[in-house]
Protein backbone atom coordinates (compact mmCIF):
# COMPACT_ATOMS: atom_id res chain seq x y z
CA UNK A 1 0.00 0.00 0.00
CA UNK A 2 0.94 3.57 -0.50
CA UNK A 3 1.34 5.06 2.61
CA UNK A 4 0.13 9.22 3.42
CA UNK A 5 1.12 11.45 5.72
CA UNK A 6 -2.41 11.82 7.08
CA UNK A 7 -2.14 7.84 7.56
CA UNK A 8 1.29 7.84 9.09
CA UNK A 9 0.46 10.25 11.32
CA UNK A 10 -2.85 9.39 13.01
CA UNK A 11 -1.39 5.89 13.43
CA UNK A 12 2.06 7.13 15.09
CA UNK A 13 0.19 9.07 16.90
CA UNK A 14 2.05 12.12 15.97
CA UNK A 15 1.99 16.09 15.81
CA UNK A 16 1.70 17.62 12.51
CA UNK A 17 5.40 18.91 13.24
CA UNK A 18 6.92 15.27 14.29
CA UNK A 19 4.98 13.42 11.19
CA UNK A 20 6.26 15.61 8.67
CA UNK A 21 9.77 15.34 9.70
CA UNK A 22 9.58 11.83 9.85
CA UNK A 23 7.04 11.01 6.99
CA UNK A 24 9.82 10.91 4.29
CA UNK A 25 12.34 9.11 5.56
CA UNK A 26 10.00 6.57 7.69
CA UNK A 27 7.81 5.39 4.19
CA UNK A 28 11.02 5.19 1.33
CA UNK A 29 12.74 3.36 4.25
CA UNK A 30 9.41 0.89 4.53
CA UNK A 31 8.90 0.73 0.85
CA UNK A 32 12.94 -0.25 0.09
CA UNK A 33 12.59 -2.85 2.31
CA UNK A 34 9.17 -4.15 1.40
CA UNK A 35 7.35 -3.41 4.40
CA UNK A 36 4.31 -2.52 2.05
CA UNK A 37 0.98 -3.96 3.42
CA UNK A 38 -1.50 -2.59 5.98
CA UNK A 39 -0.27 -5.43 8.53
CA UNK A 40 3.40 -4.92 7.85
CA UNK A 41 3.02 -1.11 7.98
CA UNK A 42 1.05 -1.24 11.18
CA UNK A 43 3.31 -3.57 13.01
CA UNK A 44 6.35 -1.90 12.01
CA UNK A 45 5.13 1.57 13.04
CA UNK A 46 3.79 0.20 16.41
CA UNK A 47 7.60 -1.52 17.18
CA UNK A 48 9.27 1.58 15.99
CA UNK A 49 7.37 4.56 17.77
CA UNK A 50 7.68 2.11 20.90
CA UNK A 51 11.43 1.63 20.61
CA UNK A 52 11.73 5.48 19.86
CA UNK A 53 9.67 6.79 22.43
CA UNK A 54 7.18 8.09 19.58
CA UNK A 55 9.70 9.49 17.52
CA UNK A 56 11.24 11.33 20.14
CA UNK A 57 14.43 9.04 20.66
CA UNK A 58 17.43 7.49 18.75
CA UNK A 59 19.89 6.34 21.03
CA UNK A 60 19.44 4.00 24.31
CA UNK A 61 17.98 4.96 26.89
CA UNK A 62 20.44 3.81 29.57
CA UNK A 63 20.17 6.10 32.76
CA UNK A 64 18.25 3.86 34.87
CA UNK A 65 18.07 4.39 39.25
CA UNK A 66 16.90 1.07 40.11
CA UNK A 67 19.70 -1.42 40.82
CA UNK A 68 17.22 -4.35 40.95
CA UNK A 69 15.62 -3.51 37.27
CA UNK A 70 19.56 -3.03 36.44
CA UNK A 71 20.50 -6.76 37.25
CA UNK A 72 16.75 -8.04 35.83
CA UNK A 73 17.35 -6.40 32.75
CA UNK A 74 20.79 -6.66 31.88
CA UNK A 75 21.19 -10.20 33.00
CA UNK A 76 23.94 -11.50 31.20
CA UNK A 77 26.26 -8.61 32.38
CA UNK A 78 24.98 -9.15 36.14
CA UNK A 79 24.03 -12.64 36.96
CA UNK A 80 27.51 -13.07 38.18
CA UNK A 81 27.28 -16.87 39.29
CA UNK A 82 25.06 -17.60 36.00
CA UNK A 83 22.61 -18.89 38.13
CA UNK A 84 19.20 -17.27 36.80
CA UNK A 85 18.22 -15.97 39.60
CA UNK A 86 18.74 -11.97 41.00
CA UNK A 87 20.64 -12.41 44.24
CA UNK A 88 21.10 -9.23 47.06
CA UNK A 89 24.63 -9.04 46.03
CA UNK A 90 24.06 -8.81 42.43
CA UNK A 91 21.40 -6.09 43.23
CA UNK A 92 24.82 -4.11 45.04
CA UNK A 93 26.87 -5.29 42.34
CA UNK A 94 24.53 -3.40 39.71
CA UNK A 95 23.90 -0.48 42.27
CA UNK A 96 27.24 1.05 41.02
CA UNK A 97 25.77 1.19 37.18
CA UNK A 98 23.21 3.13 38.10
CA UNK A 99 23.00 7.24 36.78
CA UNK A 100 25.96 6.03 34.61
CA UNK A 101 24.82 5.35 31.27
CA UNK A 102 28.46 5.29 29.79
CA UNK A 103 29.75 2.51 32.47
CA UNK A 104 26.78 0.32 32.58
CA UNK A 105 26.15 0.23 28.65
CA UNK A 106 29.99 -1.05 28.57
CA UNK A 107 29.51 -3.66 31.28
CA UNK A 108 25.74 -4.63 30.16
CA UNK A 109 26.97 -5.14 26.38
CA UNK A 110 31.04 -6.52 26.93
CA UNK A 111 31.92 -9.62 25.08
CA UNK A 112 28.55 -9.89 23.35
CA UNK A 113 28.16 -9.60 19.62
CA UNK A 114 31.65 -9.05 18.49
CA UNK A 115 31.98 -6.14 21.14
CA UNK A 116 35.70 -5.91 23.17
CA UNK A 117 35.65 -6.42 27.03
CA UNK A 118 33.93 -4.12 28.98
CA UNK A 119 37.54 -1.72 28.97
CA UNK A 120 37.28 -1.66 25.43
CA UNK A 121 34.08 1.10 25.45
CA UNK A 122 32.72 -1.15 22.50
CA UNK A 123 28.92 -1.53 24.92
CA UNK A 124 28.36 2.40 24.60
CA UNK A 125 30.09 3.17 21.14
CA UNK A 126 27.60 0.33 19.59
CA UNK A 127 24.89 0.92 21.99
CA UNK A 128 21.30 1.02 20.88
CA UNK A 129 20.66 3.51 18.41
CA UNK A 130 18.07 4.32 15.14
CA UNK A 131 14.02 3.53 15.60
CA UNK A 132 14.58 0.11 16.51
CA UNK A 133 17.78 0.12 18.18
CA UNK A 134 20.60 -1.52 16.04
CA UNK A 135 23.16 -2.39 18.77
CA UNK A 136 26.31 -4.59 19.25
CA UNK A 137 29.52 -4.18 17.13
CA UNK A 138 28.55 -7.01 14.47
CA UNK A 139 25.06 -5.70 14.03
CA UNK A 140 26.47 -2.29 13.45
CA UNK A 141 28.91 -3.86 10.46
CA UNK A 142 26.11 -5.71 9.25
CA UNK A 143 23.80 -2.97 9.12
CA UNK A 144 26.34 -0.69 7.87
CA UNK A 145 27.40 -3.03 4.72
CA UNK A 146 23.67 -3.39 3.98
CA UNK A 147 23.07 0.50 3.84
CA UNK A 148 26.55 1.65 2.34
CA UNK A 149 27.32 3.46 5.32
CA UNK A 150 30.70 3.02 7.90
CA UNK A 151 28.77 2.20 10.71
CA UNK A 152 31.87 0.87 12.67
CA UNK A 153 34.19 4.38 12.30
CA UNK A 154 30.79 6.27 12.76
CA UNK A 155 28.31 4.65 14.42
CA UNK A 156 26.41 8.23 14.89
CA UNK A 157 25.18 8.18 11.88
CA UNK A 158 22.30 6.18 13.12
CA UNK A 159 20.94 9.35 14.64
CA UNK A 160 20.34 11.17 10.89
CA UNK A 161 16.03 10.53 10.58
CA UNK A 162 17.11 8.93 7.05
CA UNK A 163 19.55 6.40 8.07
CA UNK A 164 17.61 5.96 11.72
CA UNK A 165 14.80 4.74 9.54
CA UNK A 166 16.66 3.00 7.01
CA UNK A 167 18.36 0.80 9.98
CA UNK A 168 15.12 -0.06 11.75
CA UNK A 169 13.50 -1.54 8.04
CA UNK A 170 16.55 -3.26 7.38
CA UNK A 171 16.90 -5.42 10.85
CA UNK A 172 13.08 -5.70 10.19
CA UNK A 173 13.46 -7.35 6.96
CA UNK A 174 16.51 -8.74 7.89
CA UNK A 175 15.11 -10.84 10.95
CA UNK A 176 11.89 -11.82 9.36
CA UNK A 177 9.44 -9.37 10.61
CA UNK A 178 7.74 -9.45 7.81
CA UNK A 179 6.51 -12.54 7.54
CA UNK A 180 5.49 -12.92 10.98
CA UNK A 181 3.82 -9.51 10.29
CA UNK A 182 1.94 -11.21 7.54
CA UNK A 183 1.05 -14.41 9.90
CA UNK A 184 -0.34 -11.49 12.79
CA UNK A 185 2.01 -12.94 15.09
CA UNK A 186 2.84 -9.68 16.74
CA UNK A 187 4.57 -11.12 20.16
CA UNK A 188 6.88 -13.09 18.03
CA UNK A 189 8.02 -9.54 16.30
CA UNK A 190 8.64 -8.37 19.51
CA UNK A 191 11.08 -10.97 20.63
CA UNK A 192 13.10 -10.38 17.27
CA UNK A 193 13.38 -6.73 18.39
CA UNK A 194 13.21 -6.97 22.42
CA UNK A 195 13.76 -11.12 23.41
CA UNK A 196 12.04 -10.45 27.07
CA UNK A 197 9.29 -8.81 25.20
CA UNK A 198 9.58 -5.37 27.41
CA UNK A 199 6.86 -3.56 27.12
CA UNK A 200 4.41 -5.48 25.52
CA UNK A 201 1.41 -3.62 26.52
CA UNK A 202 2.48 -0.66 24.87
CA UNK A 203 3.29 -2.04 21.67
CA UNK A 204 0.27 -3.35 21.33
CA UNK A 205 -1.91 -0.22 22.15
CA UNK A 206 0.19 1.41 19.34
CA UNK A 207 -0.64 -1.49 17.22
CA UNK A 208 -4.34 -0.64 17.52
CA UNK A 209 -3.97 2.33 16.70
CA UNK A 210 -1.70 2.06 13.67
CA UNK A 211 -4.56 -0.76 12.88
CA UNK A 212 -7.26 1.74 12.77
CA UNK A 213 -5.59 4.71 11.13
CA UNK A 214 -4.61 1.92 8.34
Amino acid sequence: MLLTLPQFQLAAGLSPVMAQRWFEPFSNAAAEFQINTPARLAAFIAQTGHESTCFSRLSENLYYTDAERVARIFRSGFDTNKNGVIEPAEVAFARAYTRNPEKLANRAYAGRGGNGDEASGDGWRYRGRGLIQVTFRDNYFRCGKALGLDLIATPDLLLDYVNAARSAAWYWQTNGCNELADKGDFLAVTRRINPPAEGQADRLARLEVARAAL
